[in-house]
């Protein structure tokens, strides 16, 4: 039996569900906000991740999938959003268009890493990247948006951890204080932070291994050494989210693991036991000069992303409840050949006007029918009869109140048309403002009368 690829899984029945539902909230975010989606190729020329993303980043030097196309081209498969969109915004020229450009994206990454809950090789992630603004309201805009989509899809206890790396003059300063204070202990850390303190020793501040080395006790903060500049640009940040009431946590030790960024950097995280230590669900920073660095002109950037896989580890411990109706509008059945074609006719033209129709494709029995529409959650069932269908008539039943007619063929778009939008007025209905206070009241036509 062929089976899937280590650190890859299948999506399907409710989790599938689950997922287009997290796609859609997304997607209505990033359209209030404005935001246009970008497709970029799942794979792309080396050379963009290892100037983009960075020769010291672990997804880099460990991570990436890389292969020689039959041109002899060295290629990789997409590990992280930012490069690819930076890439497209220089290659398509979208500086010339009104500043800022707002974007978005959602797809596949890969990773060569160990496997764990919400972190496969395979992995989705969506983001939101801003380029040709400079100013401190983007920052709080693009924490703000993710984290307005966190708390739609029902997250609890989320904590927005911010820190500033500062402008390259603020970063080098600190980098050469952070240098001197760890070098005298740089035995006592992994083998990955002895490279990283001559190539990227902000990098050891983010090593998951080294968290809990005594050294980081006192280590020194990075906000003891911006300039004033710098200084005066966080302070505006954090007004900003203040006025979008969005809370958060100033955290030194926030630096974030990509080598392209600088003054604003933030992390979203969650108390969720089953994620361990890996417990942020969504991250993100300025990249001012990455555009130059990818051949581009001189323009600010900064982004978030967020993994799909993580969310839903996240919603699933929470135990979010998600109003996902798993259920169809109509079942239609039929016995011989004649009702069978007219089965497929009219599924077709109700699915044109917009219901949820289906019908029986394996030749069960009736009692079979009746089963599968139960297993569809069916609301309503029409077995279309011969005799009836030559009087241009159909039998239908609610399959809730199993109440049953007989009407006209003509009539059926508007009999169902009305019945399920009175159902969703029912379903919908705001219990709390009956004095029942309970959802098996009935009284909500006597308010209607009111």
């Amino acid at each position: 039996m062929i089976t899937k690829p280590k650190g890859c899984k299948d999506i399907y029945g409710m989790d599938a569900k689950v997922w287009k539902y997290i796609e859609r909230i997304i997607d209505s975010f990033m359209e209030k906000y404005n935001y246009g989606y970008l497709r970029t190729p799942i794979f792309e020329s080396s050379e963009l991740y290892h100037r983009g993303v960075g020769e010291s980043s672990d997804i880099v030097t460990k991570e990436t999938y890389d292969f020689l196309d039959r041109g002899k081209r060295n290629m990789t498969l997409r590990p992280e959003g930012t490069a690819g969109v930076v890439r497209s915004y220089i290659e398509n020229k979208m500086y010339g268009d009104s500043n800022p450009v707002k974007l978005y994206y959602n797809g596949t990454m890969y990773r060569y890493e160990r496997p764990q809950a919400g972190r496969e090789r395979e992995l989705t992630q969506f983001g939101a990247e801003v380029l040709g603004s400079d100013d401190p309201i983007i920052d709080a805009e693009i924490i703000s948006l993710a984290y307005q989509i966190f708390t739609t899809l029902g997250l609890k206890n989320i904590t927005v951890h911010i820190n500033s790396l500062g402008d390259q003059d603020s970063r080098s300063k600190y980098r050469d204080a952070l240098v001197r204070y760890i070098a005298p202990h740089i035995n006592d850390f992994c083998d990955d932070c002895k490279i990283r303190i001559s190539k990227n020793p902000l990098r050891i501040l983010d090593c998951k291994i080294d968290s809990k080395n005594e050294i980081f006790k006192n280590v020194p903060k990075i906000t003891d050494y911006l300039n004033d500049e710098s200084k005066a640009r966080f302070e505006k940040v954090k007004e900003y989210l203040d006025i979008l009431k969005v809370p958060y946590i100033v955290d030194s030790k926030i630096v974030r693991g990509l080598d392209y960024y600088n003054h604003t950097v933030f992390e979203f995280m969650i108390d969720i036991e089953q994620l361990g230590n890996q417990n942020v669900i969504g991250a993100g920073g300025r990249y001012n000069g990455l555009c130059e660095q990818l051949g581009g002109p001189s323009t600010p950037g900064i982004g978030f992303a967020s993994g799909i896989d993580r969310i839903l580890v996240a919603m699933e411990q929470q135990k979010v409840d998600i109003n996902i109706k798993d259920e169809i509008d109509l079942f239609l059945m039929y016995v011989n050949e004649e009702e069978k074609k007219y089965a497929i006719y009219l599924a077709q033209e109700l699915r044109l006007n917009g219901f949820c129709v289906d019908t029986e494709y394996t030749s069960r029995s009736l009692k079979g029918q009746f089963k599968q529409a139960d297993r569809m959650n069916a609301k309503f069932t029409a077995v279309l009869n011969s005799e009836d269908l030559d009087n241009n008539e159909i039998k239908i039943k609610n399959n809730k109140t199993k109440e049953e007619e007989i009407i006209s063929l003509d009539a059926l778009i508007f009999y169902l048309d009305e019945k399920l939008e009175n159902e969703d007025e029912i379903l919908n209905y705001d219990f709390e403002d009956c004095e029942c206070s309970t959802e098996e009241c009935h009284c909500h036509n006597n308010h209607e009368e009111d």
